[in-house]
């Protein structure tokens, strides 16, 4: 695996591919939460000047549900199916209100890693967005109680996704989320090492630049 030479920030070419535009249903998913490699579906998210998209369009976001497990194949073709046939603008709103709940995801998870309470305004967004979701779901008179939501448009997926947060952030699972510790990554998983001390979203990755810069930092000082 290619590494940085002379201490580069620079993305290594194993990290430029995980977190390289990617809009088949191969996206690296490495969240180990549906809601986490959602939340991950932007590259570099911290660091604005590589902050790229890994998803783009209905088709890319119904191939991506498919890879994260939240749509069977034949779902995702329907779902496809409908953004077609609906009007452009229509299916550019539904997209929006995906990347704003991502938006709003993204401080809440932040200020959940680093110990903080979740800032107001995007923590009454993201509760707004759940009660549309329960609001639009069903609810099968069958044990256990769970909420379905549609499958048919880019709004169902959004409506999945956020029912998804409000399990994930009320879950047993809440005290393993963790953020990656990349400069600029800021990419979250579920930390389900032993110990707890999962650091990176990818060993080979963001942990691999980590390890060249610091062998880059022990060759200079013994170098002078």
């Amino acid at each position: 695996m290619a590494v940085e030479k002379n201490g580069s920030d620079a993305p290594s070419a194993a990290a430029q591919r995980a977190h390289a535009p990617d809009t088949s249903a191969g996206v690296t998913l490495m969240g180990g939460h549906p809601v986490l490699d959602f939340a991950n579906t932007v590259a570099w998210r911290t660091d604005p000047d590589r902050q790229v998209e890994r998803v783009k369009g209905a088709t890319a976001w119904a191939r991506w549900a498919v890879a994260a497990g939240l749509l069977t194949a034949p779902q995702s073709a329907a779902l496809q199916k409908a953004s077609a046939e609906e009007e452009a603008e229509e299916t550019e709103r539904q997209l929006a209100a995906l990347c704003r709940l991502r938006g709003l995801l993204w401080p809440v998870l932040d200020a959940l890693t680093e110990g903080e309470p979740p800032p107001a305004e995007e923590w009454d967004g993201l509760r707004r967005v759940i009660l549309l979701a329960r609001e639009s779901a069903e609810l099968p008179a069958a044990f256990p109680l769970r909420w379905q939501p549609g499958t048919e448009r880019l709004a169902d997926l959004g409506h999945t996704l956020a029912l998804q947060a409000e399990a994930l952030l009320a879950g047993p699972g809440l005290e393993r989320i963790r953020r990656c510790g990349g400069p600029g990554c800021g990419w979250f998983f579920l930390d389900r090492s032993r110990g707890g001390t999962r650091r990176w979203c990818s060993s080979g990755d963001c942990g691999n630049r980590d390890r060249a810069r610091r062998h880059y930092a022990r060759s200079k000082q013994a170098a002078r």
